[in-house]
C-alpha cells in the first residue's frame, strides 16, 4: 500500500502491532531519546502528516511527527519569525485537511496563499525535502474558493451589514473609547428595537445625526442619553472611516459564513482563501473583520460535540493586530469565542511570530502548536525566546539553542494525543506542499472567482430601502410612526407588496435572501438579539 493510499484510509503506515514506531526498510535503529519521542506521534487513527523527527542534527524519516485528526478542532497556534516558512505550513495543512474532507479558511495576507488550487512545481529543492522525509511527492491541486474584502482584491466580495458586525467590533475599527463605545451600544439598541436596520455606514449616520436634532435628541434620555461631543467623534470617526475607502465593506448583499462549509463533490474540503494584500495597510478593519467571521460562524453553528472530524479550520493570520488596544470587555469574548466553538466543531489556528502575541488566557487553549524559528538578536528578541521556552512543555532539547538554529521549513512541534494529552516535543523538518507555493497566475484567479457559482450572488452591492432612506423621507415623523415607509393608502399598500412579492422571487436564493429576510423581523420592529461583540443573533 502506498503512503497516500494508508493515509487515506486513515493509518500511518509507521506503527507497528505494539504501538511503537516502525523502522523502515533496513534503516538503523532510532537513538533512545528519539524513539521516546516518535513514540508519542505513533497515533492509530486517521491523523496529518507533519513531517520527520530532528535529533542531534540529523533528520530521522522513520520517525513520522503527525497530528491526529480529531484534535484539530482543539485549536493552535503557528508561530515565528519572518520569512522561517510559516506561510508553507498552513498551506500543508489546509492541503491534508482537505484530502480529509474537512474545509479550511485561510487568510492569505501576502497573496501567496492562491497556488492552493494548482499543482506545485517540482523542483530541485522539492525532490530534496521529500526523500529527507519520506514524503511520496505529487503535485496536487486542491477545491479552492477565492474572496475578497468588499471586493477589493481578486476574489468574491465578502460584505456585513453594520447591523450585524455590531458596535463592539465596529467601535474597534474606529479606534473609539469605552464611553464612546457604549454610546454607540445606545445607538444600536435604538435602531434594533425601532426596525432602523443599519446595512451600510450612511445608515448609521442618519441614525446618530437624528438623534442629536430636535426631533430626536429626547429618544434615548431614558437610557443614558447621547451627548453631542460623543456624537460628534462618532460622526468624525465614521466620515474618517469612509474617506480612507473603508464603506465598500459593508452593505448587502451580505456574506453568509456557512459558504465556509463547503465540500467538493468528489469529497475534499474547500479551501476558502480570503485575499488580504490590498488591504494589509489597514489591519485594525481586516483583523476585526476575520473576527466578525469567526463569532458568525459560532452563532450559527449548532453544537456537536467531539466530532470525529472538524467541520472547519479556521487559520487567523497575523492575530496580534486583534489583541493590539484591545479592551478587557473585547479580550474577554475572544477568550469566550476560542474556548466555546470547539464544541460546535470548529479548529481555529492562530498565526503570528511569537506566542506572547497571544494573550495567556486564550494561549492556554491552544493544544496544538507548530513554532518556527525565532530570532534573538536584541534584549527584546531574548526576551521573546525565554518567554517562548516557557510556553511548551518539558523537552530533551535545549529549546533556547534550538529555536534559533531552526532552518526554513523546520518547526518545534507540539499537540494533543489522541487521549488529548500533550505529546513529547519535537523538532521536526516539514513535508513540503503538494500544491504550487506561490500566487496562481492573474489571469487564472479572476477565471477561478467568475466561474464560481457564488461570485452570482455576492458580485454586485445592492442599496435598498433602510434606516437612512426611512430617516430622510420622515416628513416629520418619528421612528415608531414609520410603519409604511412610502405612503401608507391601501393603494400604495398593494402596490409595494406585489413589487416586494416580485423581489424575493428574483432573489430567493441568493446571498441577498437572507439578508432581506432578517430585515422584514426589524421592520416590524422586533428588537434584534446581539450575543458576543454585539454581533446580530437573530439571523438567517
Amino acid at each position: 500500500m502506498s503512503e497516500r493510499e494508508s493515509r487515506a484510509k486513515g493509518g500511518s503506515g509507521t506503527v507497528s502491532s505494539t504501538g511503537a514506531p516502525e523502522v523502515r526498510g533496513s534503516a538503523a535503529a532510532l537513538p533512545q531519546e528519539a524513539l521516546e519521542i516518535a513514540a508519542g506521534y505513533a497515533f492509530g487513527g486517521p491523523a496529518l502528516d507533519l513531517g520527520a523527527l530532528l535529533w542531534d542534527g540529523r533528520c530521522l524519516p522513520d520517525a513520522q511527527v503527525r497530528v491526529p485528526l480529531p484534535m484539530l478542532n482543539r485549536h493552535g497556534l503557528v508561530a515565528g519569525a519572518t520569512g522561517t516558512g510559516k506561510t508553507k505550513t498552513l498551506q500543508l495543512i489546509a492541503e491534508q485537511l482537505s484530502a480529509q474532507g474537512v474545509p479550511v479558511f485561510l487568510a492569505d495576507i501576502k497573496g501567496d496563499l492562491s497556488g492552493v488550487a494548482a499543482p506545485g512545481q517540482p523542483n530541485d529543492k522539492v525532490r530534496s525535502r521529500a526523500a529527507e522525509v519520506h514524503q511520496e511527492w505529487t503535485a496536487t491541486g486542491f477545491p479552492a474558493e477565492f474572496y475578497a474584502l468588499g471586493g477589493i482584491g481578486h476574489g468574491i466580495p465578502v460584505r456585513a451589514t453594520v447591523t450585524s458586525f455590531g458596535p463592539v467590533l465596529l467601535a474597534k475599527v474606529l479606534r473609539l473609547n469605552q464611553t464612546q463605545e457604549q454610546s454607540l451600544g445606545l445607538i444600536f439598541h435604538y435602531a434594533d428595537t425601532k426596525g432602523l436596520e443599519l446595512v451600510d455606514l450612511k445608515d448609521l449616520r442618519a441614525v446618530v445625526a437624528f438623534l442629536t436634532s430636535d426631533e430626536g435628541k429626547g429618544e434615548l434620555r431614558n437610557i443614558g442619553g447621547l451627548s453631542t461631543a460623543t456624537a460628534g467623534v462618532i460622526l468624525r470617526s465614521l466620515t474618517a472611516f469612509e474617506a480612507q475607502g473603508m464603506a465598500d465593506f459593508f452593505g448587502e448583499p451580505e456574506f453568509d459564513t456557512s459558504e465556509f462549509l463547503r465540500t467538493a463533490p468528489e469529497g475534499r474540503g474547500v479551501v476558502s482563501v480570503l485575499e488580504l494584500a490590498a488591504v494589509q495597510d489597514r489591519p485594525q478593519l481586516f483583523s476585526t473583520f476575520l473576527m466578525w467571521l469567526l463569532a458568525d460562524l459560532f452563532h450559527d453553528l449548532p453544537e456537536v460535540g467531539d466530532a470525529d472530524r472538524p467541520k472547519l479550520v479556521f487559520f487567523f493570520d497575523e492575530a496580534h493586530l486583534l489583541f493590539d488596544d484591545a479592551s478587557k470587555a473585547f479580550l474577554d469574548s475572544i477568550t469566550q469565542t476560542v474556548r466555546l466553538i470547539r464544541s460546535k466543531g470548529v479548529g481555529v489556528f492562530f498565526v503570528t511570530q511569537t506566542p506572547k502575541d497571544v494573550p495567556a488566557d486564550v494561549l492556554g487553549q491552544l493544544g496544538n502548536r507548530i513554532q518556527h524559528a525565532l530570532r534573538a538578536f536584541t534584549p527584546d528578541d531574548q526576551k521573546a525566546l525565554k518567554a517562548t521556552v516557557k510556553t511548551f512543555p518539558n523537552s530533551a532539547y535545549d529549546l533556547e539553542e534550538l529555536l534559533t538554529g531552526l532552518g526554513t521549513g523546520e518547526a518545534v512541534v507540539t499537540v494533543l494525543s489522541e487521549k488529548g494529552a500533550p505529546t513529547p516535543v519535537a523538532a521536526t523538518r516539514l513535508r513540503a506542499p503538494e500544491s504550487l507555493m506561490g500566487p496562481v497566475e492573474a489571469g487564472a484567479l479572476e477565471q477561478a472567482v467568475t466561474a464560481s457559482p457564488l461570485y452570482g450572488q455576492y458580485a454586485q452591492a445592492v442599496d435598498r430601502e433602510s434606516a437612512y432612506e426611512r430617516l430622510q423621507s420622515r416628513g416629520g415623523k418619528g421612528p415608531d410612526e414609520m410603519r409604511e415607509p412610502r405612503g401608507g393608502g391601501a393603494a400604495d399598500r398593494r402596490a409595494r407588496q406585489k413589487e416586494q412579492t416580485s423581489v424575493v422571487e428574483q432573489v430567493v436564493g441568493s446571498g441577498m435572501f437572507k439578508s432581506l429576510a432578517r430585515s422584514v423581523g426589524t421592520q416590524i420592529g422586533r428588537e434584534i438579539t446581539r450575543s458576543l461583540f454585539g454581533t446580530a443573533r437573530r439571523r438567517r
